[in-house]
This record gives structure tokens, C-alpha cells and sequence, in this order.
């Protein structure tokens, strides 16, 4: 059984965090800094999520990515709760990379202090 119950948990729930992570400066003004436009395409449940200098948007949308991650929605709670690194998860295909990494690997300083965040923020929807 998936983390993610739905397309609609994993966007109220994951989706959320992300948003969260937005209004902070710290977050939000190093993705303004950067303009890089990353688009996650997640499976089981099929969901996409943008995160750019613009926000964070749901679903299928006008932008151009930089970067396209592609990975599951299990892949994605287990990188936030450290249980997998994005240099592991990429090099066991566990997330497929289309465009410049590079640019991603960069704003890892930028979410270190999301991964602290993580399971409290999880835990008021019992993941």
C-alpha cells in the first residue's frame, strides 16, 4: 500500500509541504535566486508538482521545467525522511532525471532544514 493514498492525499499532505516550504525567505527566495523551474512527476498516485521562483503549482501547467524528477510517491517520503539521498535514489533509478541535475543539486543546502521539518509536519495526517 502507497504513503500516499491518492492523488488528492498526496497533494493535500506532500503538497502541502511544499507550499509550507515556500513561505519560508530561507526556501523560497533561494528557488527565486536560482529561477530554476523543477517539475516532479509522481507515480502511485499519479501527481505533479512545480516548485520555481513563481511558487508551488499542482498538476499539469504552461511552465517550461529545467529539471524533470521523475519518481513514486513512496520515493518521495522516504528521501524527506532521510531514508534515501538524492545521489542514491538517482543512481539506483529510484528518481529518473531529465535535464541539467546540477542546477537540483545546488539547492540541497536550501532544503536541509526541510528535512528536520518533514515528520512533524507529516504527523498531524498520520504518515
Amino acid at each position: 500500500m502507497p504513503v500516499f493514498k491518492s492523488t488528492e492525499h498526496l497533494y493535500e499532505t506532500l503538497g502541502s509541504f511544499w507550499k509550507y516550504l515556500y513561505e519560508r525567505d530561507d526556501f523560497s527566495g533561494g528557488l527565486k535566486s536560482t529561477g530554476i523551474q523543477i517539475k516532479f512527476e509522481i507515480s502511485d498516485p499519479p501527481a505533479i508538482i512545480w516548485a520555481g521562483p513563481d511558487g508551488i503549482e499542482f498538476g499539469e501547467q504552461s511552465l517550461k521545467p529545467d529539471v524533470t524528477m521523475k519518481l513514486s510517491g513512496d520515493t518521495c517520503h522516504a528521501y524527506w525522511k532521510k531514508e534515501i539521498s538524492l545521489p542514491v535514489a538517482l543512481a539506483k533509478r529510484k528518481i529518473v532525471s531529465k535535464g541539467n541535475i546540477s542546477k537540483v543539486m545546488k539547492l540541497l543546502p536550501l532544503v536541509k532544514p526541510a528535512f528536520e521539518m518533514y515528520p512533524g509536519f507529516m504527523s498531524k495526517y498520520g504518515l
